[in-house]
């Protein structure tokens, strides 16, 4: 729990004393290896912030998975057409593996923000991190760079994820083929 907290709190940089009011009005739901959390085409306006495991977004392609995120312990994770917008998920979201989360709805979540200037601004500073991590993905998996550049970066952000997460999911995150992927990190080993 506790690096889970410091994980959290640097990411967002916030104070712990702040992350403590809002555990406090969130639920602990466990949830099972491949269990899908929020289904696409569901309604799920909920906040989560991942205490264990790995979640993963992700969406359907000509009927292959398309991996958009992945998100660990000190991270938050939502729906955000639901939240923001109140409407259906235009993605998946799944725990990869064995996982444990805090959960509190949008409403409750509101009424939270509504009370205290402190916890508005605490979750001001959360979201504008969330937008932060969307245009930086959107940077490092553009175009431009290669996939080998992209598995490095993606390898400096989120080591964890190598161990923790399936080749495939990774190889659709990185937009590669697992094959491609399993060259790559050959390559990588042989230097």
């Amino acid at each position: 729990m506790e690096t889970m907290i410091k994980k959290f709190c640097k990411k967002y940089k916030l104070p712990e004393q702040s992350l403590s009011e809002l555990l406090s009005h969130m639920t602990e739901i466990s949830f099972p290896k491949g269990e899908v959390v929020i289904q696409e085409g569901e309604r799920n306006s909920n906040f989560y912030l991942i205490k264990k495991g790995i979640w993963r977004a992700y969406y359907l392609a000509d009927g292959t998975e398309i991996s958009l995120w992945f998100v660990g312990p000190g991270e938050a994770a939502f729906s955000s057409w639901g939240y923001v917008d109140g409407k259906a998920s235009r993605v998946s979201i799944e725990a990869v593996n064995d996982s444990v989360a805090y959960c509190i709805g949008k409403a409750e979540l509101e009424e939270l923000f509504a009370r205290s200037i402190a916890m508005a601004n605490f979750g001001r500073k959360i979201f504008e991190r969330e937008i932060l991590s969307v245009d930086y993905s959107a940077l490092a998996y553009g175009a431009p760079p290669t996939a080998k550049e992209r598995y490095l970066a993606l390898m400096e952000r989120n080591p964890e994820l190598l161990q923790d997460v399936p080749l495939k999911y990774l190889a659709s995150y990185l937009y590669i083929t697992p094959q491609s992927l399993s060259r790559i990190r050959a390559g990588l080993r042989k230097k």
